[in-house]
């Protein structure tokens, strides 16, 4: 049975729908003190664009050969190899780093894109907020944006919805 302590996160989840709308968010959501985790970073071309907005950040693939050629191709960016579905794994890196708090995640998990992979979508953003609780975690994910966009949370506690109750007026 879920408890109330569960859906406490303080965390903002950001959809964006292509590589476009995911590195213009860099602009709106990060800043210069924040340390910044980006998960399947893979060749580190993201990585390196949000390497100035901010004061650290770590780019991290599954792929070793993915990490090797952003190493090469970004030498003064900081990669490391990492499973996105190892949370411990990600706890482990910010201490070895001596990270005391990611504050933005990236994330551009390009094999969870479709509607069939939506709960693993939303498990990886829930682990995630939950064990590091960042500020955001901004994700590159075409139907969880569209998801989000069909969602309204209900607000009303007497069975009428506030959009209901203004139109009522």
């Amino acid at each position: 049975m879920p408890n109330n302590q569960q859906f406490r996160l303080r965390t903002k989840f950001i959809g964006t729908r292509d590589v476009h709308e995911y590195r213009q968010t860099i602009a709106a959501w990060v800043n210069e003190q924040d340390t910044v985790l980006e998960i399947g970073c893979e060749w580190g071309t993201t990585t390196v664009k949000l390497a100035p907005a901010c004061q650290r950040v770590v780019g991290t693939d599954v792929s070793q050969d993915c990490i090797d050629r952003a190493r090469k191709q970004y030498p003064e960016c900081e990669f490391a190899v990492l499973d996105a579905f190892d949370a411990r794994a990600a706890v482990d890196l910010a201490r070895e780093l001596e990270i005391e708090q990611f504050h933005k995640i990236y994330i551009d998990m390009s094999g969870l894109s479709g509607y069939r992979s939506l709960l693993d979508t939303i498990s990886l953003l829930t682990m995630y907020a939950t064990i590091l609780r960042p500020e955001a975690i901004i994700i590159k994910s075409a139907s969880l944006k569209h998801f989000a966009n069909l969602c309204e949370p209900w607000r009303g506690h007497d069975g009428v919805s506030r959009k209901s109750a203004r139109q009522n007026k």
